[in-house]
């Protein structure tokens, strides 16, 4: 359902707001402006803080449904599904506000403005806030933005039910540690078909009401004072009619960092002057002189002003209580049953299944005497919830999941085995070695619980490990982690290798010598059990790659380097370890009657079918994946250009459609200016994506469309 609000009262909301800033002082203007905006008790305002968070979950604000992290979403490749759970966060969001308004509360974290999601494109795997994201493609990342804005903002034509931010602009990936100094050097290429088009469908399919800018600068401009980006592009070309956002600090980095202005007050100016209505920090105080100085002219701040109190408007925070239909929102839907059923199946749909030799997976509970669980993320609730998280009521990590599926009809056993990334817990280099091979020796089967958590990569100051900034200096296991699985596997038992990570890993002993390895990302406050689930066969893995899963660093440019040149499938040249687009199931899928048609009423566009069939002996969803290469010189390898989820009974068959709209067949040349047409195109049409290394772990070839 897409409803878009009624034009006649966004009117009357821009009305109302111009009426509203039309009666404050210079210095009740400028003190709106900041993200704790205090209350003009005279004009009936409220105190508001604009700060909050929603990544996977109302976050920081006391009990909510913690989601798998974004990364994970991103795996289930499913647009509906994320609509479904921004559905689920904001009925949570709103339940939350009426409750706290009715109490009197109104400080950070408890407003209606979500500052989610991230869409920044995940360039780098070394980049520690890449499981904030959806992964390195421009497409998947708009879908999958785009459901999340919908369900996060409703379905009502008079009211927003929260409000969503499209962060970072615009080319934001890294590296944290001199992110506040970093100018990003991007080509108008890379801008405009990389790190721009999830902002584009933000804006133009979400009707996403906020975006915000980043840390660093985009060639010599600071992001958070980016007029090209804001105003000519956002505003001018892209109809954006929301508000823009700094992130917090950044306009403060403009002379601190950047040192493009040499006074917090030329900075402030900068920001306000090129775009940006609202300061997460402090320096729009400095707003008072800028005006005074004639440094930003009045009706500029009135103009951000009214796009903010228009915000305010559309969330009916000044209309009489009960008008809005979230009012009625009660507390009791919080942390509620369903609530939790929705999280432990959204957690089994981001599971990605690497491999599964000899179908080992999935284990049969009534032929296991015992089960050993071994890893430090065995039993780390870090390692379920990743970054910009909420509190749960309950958490079940992966050894609590085993546990309670297999009760006391099989035995578990648990071995921690080495520190996440130390080497050695409490006592001597690999104390607990000896115990790993003493859990190994009385089991049937193991399961290797291994990988990172947020402490290890993350933002710039969150991440407080011994890797300082929060980006990672491998793709390697940390630690002895490595050699515990190497330990187990020598104890002859079969090994389940699970990887909780918000980001690729480089297991290259691990894909040669483990027989099954699922990847679990962050997976949340239930993913444990859906883990569990997932191994004794209750769920059939249907997650697929998000991002590429590289064999080393070697591989990559340096990391400062913004070009896509050798970065992710679209323009890499070697083999990956594991594709983009790469997921295996318990059940087999087989197409037919692939075509392509050109319609009458849309020139340029194409529609392709397919007809698609679970030929396995268990329920699943198949990852339906168009991509499309267009061959010219320079030009990516493939791009992903339309998904179609589809679920199905054994033996049961389904045709799926997908369009692709004209665009889908363009390319960008150096001035960042879309070129359609001319010259031959290749459109693929599978669950995988056309490359070799994917064709070698399936067996599989995708189908080929050519247009001449």
């Amino acid at each position: 359902m897409e409803i878009t609000m009624n034009r006649e009262k966004l009117s009357e909301y821009r009305e109302r707001a111009r009426k509203l800033v039309a009666q404050m002082t210079l210095e009740e203007k400028v003190e709106q402006t900041l993200y704790n905006a205090p209350a003009i008790e005279r004009l009936g305002i409220k105190a508001y803080n604009w700060w909050n968070e929603a990544l996977h979950g109302v976050a920081r604000a006391g009990i909510a449904t913690v989601f798998p992290q974004a990364i994970g979403l991103a795996a289930t490749f499913d647009e509906d599904l994320l609509t479904q759970v921004g559905d689920a966060i904001s009925t949570e969001a709103r339940a939350k506000f009426n409750m706290q308004q009715e109490k009197g509360d109104t400080g950070i974290y408890k407003g209606l403005t979500f500052w989610s999601p991230n869409v920044n494109i995940f360039r780098d795997p070394r980049w520690g806030r890449g499981h904030e994201t959806y992964g390195e493609d421009p497409y998947l990342t708009s879908r999958m933005g785009v459901g999340f804005i919908k369900g996060i903002q409703g379905h009502d034509e008079n009211y927003l039910k929260a409000a969503a931010c499209a962060k970072h602009v615009a080319a934001h990936s890294g590296p944290e540690g001199i992110r506040h100094s970093f100018d990003a050097k991007v080509s108008r290429q890379d801008l405009f078909e990389t790190y721009l088009p999830a902002f584009k469908a933000c804006i133009q399919d979400g009707h996403v009401e906020a975006v915000m800018g980043a840390y660093n600068c985009i060639n010599g401009v600071p992001s958070c004072a980016n007029k090209e980006i804001f105003q000519d592009i956002f505003r001018g070309e892209w109809g954006f009619e929301g508000h823009v956002v700094s992130d917090c600090g950044a306009i403060e980095d403009i002379h601190a960092g950047h040192h493009i202005t040499d006074t917090p007050v030329e900075s402030a100016a900068l920001a306000m002057n090129n775009g940006c209505d609202l300061n997460c920090g402090h320096m729009y105080y400095f707003l008072h002189r800028a005006l005074k100085e004639g440094m930003v002219k009045e009706e500029r701040l009135d103009e951000a002003l009214v796009a903010l109190f228009t915000s305010r408007m559309k969330l009916g925070v000044f209309d009489e209580k009960k008008k809005n239909p979230y009012d009625d929102i009660p507390y009791s839907v919080v942390d509620s049953p369903a609530m939790r059923a929705l999280n432990r199946d959204v957690a089994s749909k981001c599971l990605v299944l690497l491999k599964n030799e000899g179908n080992l997976l999935p284990l049969d509970k009534s032929s296991i005497k015992t089960v050993g669980v071994i890893g430090p993320n065995a039993n780390n609730r870090k390692a379920l919830v990743g970054n910009y998280e909420g509190t749960a009521s309950r958490y079940w990590t992966v050894l609590e999941g085993i546990q309670e599926y297999l009760g006391d009809d099989v035995r578990v056993l648990a071995s921690e085995g080495c520190h996440l990334y130390k080497e050695r817990v409490e006592g001597e280099k690999g104390d607990r070695l000896s115990e790993v091979r003493g859990v190994c020796d009385l089991s049937d089967v193991v399961i290797v619980c291994l990988g990172l958590d947020a402490s290890l990569e993350g933002e710039q100051g969150d991440a407080n490990n011994e890797y300082g900034s929060g980006d990672k200096p491998t793709l390697n296991l940390p630690g002895l982690q490595e050699e515990v699985l190497k330990t187990a596997y020598e104890s002859g038992k079969p090994v389940v290798l699970l990887l909780l990570s918000g980001s690729a890993l480089s297991v290259n002993w691990a894909d040669e010598h483990i027989p099954a390895i699922l990847q679990c990302w962050y997976p949340g406050a239930q993913g444990g059990m859906a883990i569990a689930e997932a191994l004794f066969g209750d769920r059939c893995p249907e997650g697929k790659l998000p991002v590429t899963f590289y064999r080393s660093t070697e591989e990559l440019p340096d990391f400062t380097d913004y070009s896509m040149k050798g970065r992710t499938y679209r323009y890499m040249k070697q083999d990956a370890l594991y594709p983009f687009g790469y997921g295996l199931s318990y059940t087999d899928f087989a197409y037919s009657d692939i075509c392509l048609t050109r319609p009458d009423e849309d020139p340029g566009a194409a529609l392709v079918s397919a007809r698609v069939k679970n030929v396995g002996k268990c329920a699943g969803a198949e990852t339906v994946q168009v991509y499309v290469k267009v061959c010219k010189e320079g030009a990516p390898n493939y791009q992903l250009k339309g998904i179609s989820k589809v679920r199905l009974a054994p033996g049961e068959e389904r045709e799926v459609s997908i369009r692709l709209p004209k665009e889908a067949f363009g390319l960008y040349d150096e001035e960042g200016v879309l070129r359609i047409g001319g010259g031959r195109v290749e459109v693929f049409v599978g669950g995988q994506a056309p490359d070799r290394r994917s064709e070698e772990l399936t067996g599989k070839k995708v189908a080929k469309i050519v247009l001449e």
